[in-house]
């Protein structure tokens, strides 16, 4: 083998090398949320850490470091992912909406269901995103969704589906409720597997309102 062929096979190799290790590198942080979002559906946020997200990763114990500074960062990193998944939740529950309900009654449906099947991912969005100052990286989703809200309450208003209002303010109490009724669910304060009906129930009463007005009372 002649010399040129030495430093040519030596060239491709290293060129073949930094590839490889390019595209790990660049891949290996979604590789690791991916495998953080497992654990956490499988054991919640305490079943989710730094090393065990290496080891099933089948990276080394140090090799997230290179991409998350500690497990908080892991946990908004995983947070992200699953708020991505929660807005298109909501977006295709509006867009295959029953015809014989509004849009808000829609929306808060499926926000209540989301938080009953996917409990643990409920519980990450509470402490990431819900629970006092989102992370940098968060507050775009968290934006997205009070758009998305506002959105539908000034449609149903528009449309007369919804009574008049603030916006801001329908949309605070309407994000209240579904809120704190889907925590009841997966605080097991309600049960779970009664989800269905129960928020069908609770969005029926809240539409139909409970307090009477002056012109009812008589």
């Amino acid at each position: 083998m002649g010399w040129d062929a030495v430093v040519w096979g030596k060239w491709y190799q290293a060129l073949v090398t930094d590839k490889r290790s390019t595209y790990h590198h660049g891949s290996l942080p979604d590789v690791l949320v991916a495998t953080a979002l497992e654990l956490l559906d499988e054991g919640g946020m305490a079943g989710v850490s730094v090393r065990e997200t290496a080891r099933r990763a089948g990276v080394s114990p140090g090799a997230p470091f290179r991409h998350f500074a500690d497990r908080e960062a892991l946990l908004n990193a995983v947070a992200g992912r699953v708020l991505d998944g929660f807005v298109a939740w909501q977006r295709a529950a509006l867009a295959d909406a029953r015809p014989d309900r509004t849009a808000m009654w829609t929306f808060g449906r499926a926000f209540v269901m989301y938080a009953a099947s996917h409990t643990h991912r409920f519980e990450l969005l509470r402490k990431t995103v819900y629970g006092g100052q989102p992370a940098p990286e968060l507050r775009e989703g968290l934006e997205e969704i009070d758009r998305l809200v506002t959105g539908v309450v000034t449609s149903g208003q528009r449309a007369g589906e919804l009574r008049s209002g603030d916006p801001a303010l329908v949309t605070l109490t309407s994000h209240a409720l579904v809120y704190g009724l889907s925590q009841m669910i997966v605080d097991g304060f309600l049960p779970a597997e009664h989800a269905d009906r129960l928020v069908d129930q609770v969005l029926d009463t809240f539409g139909a309102g409970i307090v009477l007005s002056p012109e009812e009372k008589r």
